[in-house]
């Protein structure tokens, strides 16, 4: 596979283009990899909500269990799809997933894998800590942005 420069320059623009993280191209036992660092962003301190100081008598107040559940899910932390695709939990049908509810992953660890244009992009977590919820369906289309599984840290 002879390689030029303007055919890297389009491979990084689609990568660029498309919010792809990883662009994979094999031919015969050559290989082009292209990969894009994600940006991490943590915040420790949790952040203000405004709430309006007179509420219409039509606005139901929450139960109290709702509260609970809302300062439950404060504390976790969201591994989020990176692109429009489709989510895998497994590597291939049949066999064992990633990861589930329960278990602990560390920072680093593939948790799913999202088909995007007939590349298999494997995500990483970003956190270390164990995985309460996947909110994501396996085989089911995923938007960019979308929450994939929450973490408690």
């Amino acid at each position: 596979m002879k390689i030029e420069m303007d055919y890297i320059e389009k491979l990084v623009k689609m990568l660029s283009d498309n919010e792809l993280t990883e662009l994979s191209i094999e031919e015969g036992d050559k290989a082009i990899v292209i990969r894009k660092e994600k940006e991490i962003i943590t915040t420790t301190a949790p952040q203000a909500v405004a709430i309006p100081a007179a509420v219409s008598a039509s606005v139901q107040k929450p139960s109290d269990a709702a509260i609970t559940a809302k300062k439950d899910e404060s504390n976790l932390l969201k591994v989020t799809s990176p692109m429009v695709g489709t989510f895998y939990k497994a590597a291939s049908p049949g066999s064992a997933p990633f990861t589930e509810v329960g278990k602990t992953i560390s920072a680093g660890q593939v948790v799913c894998i999202i088909e995007a244009m007939k590349l298999m992009n494997e995500i990483e977590s970003e956190v270390s800590g164990k995985v309460v919820e996947v909110c994501a369906q396996d085989g089911q289309p995923v938007e960019y942005g979308q929450v994939l599984m929450l973490i408690e840290p």
